[in-house]
């Protein structure tokens, strides 16, 4: 069994700066891609970025320029960098992890979810 734990999610006033963090423990052999997604009430589940474990990275138009993604493969982690936030950024941030197992299952794991709230 894989588990993702998430932190760094908060209250913050527009034109402020978070960083999120996900950290994933249990029978990994291989990290694969990492990413985020966001979920906001009222719309539909968007990837806001992802990284795979060679290092290409993808993001969302609206996030592009203000939050950067990396990855620490040492300690299973990704992180989320997110600058100049907007109110529009508000929503519960979920971190993803494809991983392949140490029975060479290879799945894709969810986090519990942070909330992040920006205010205008």
């Amino acid at each position: 069994q894989v588990q993702l734990v998430e932190s760094g999610g908060g209250l913050v006033q527009a034109g402020g700066s978070l960083r999120l963090s996900c950290t994933a423990s249990g029978s990994i052999f291989r990290i694969n891609a990492m990413g985020w997604y966001r979920l906001a009430p009222g719309k539909q589940r968007e990837l806001v970025a992802s990284i795979t474990s060679g290092g290409s990275i993808n993001y969302a138009d609206s996030v592009k320029g203000r939050f950067t993604i990396s990855r620490d493969n040492a300690k299973n982690t990704v992180y989320l960098q997110m600058n100049s936030l907007k109110p529009e950024d508000t929503a519960v941030y979920y971190c993803n992890a494809v991983v392949t197992t140490r029975i060479s299952s290879t799945f894709p794991y969810w986090g519990q979810g942070t909330q992040v709230t920006v205010s205008s």
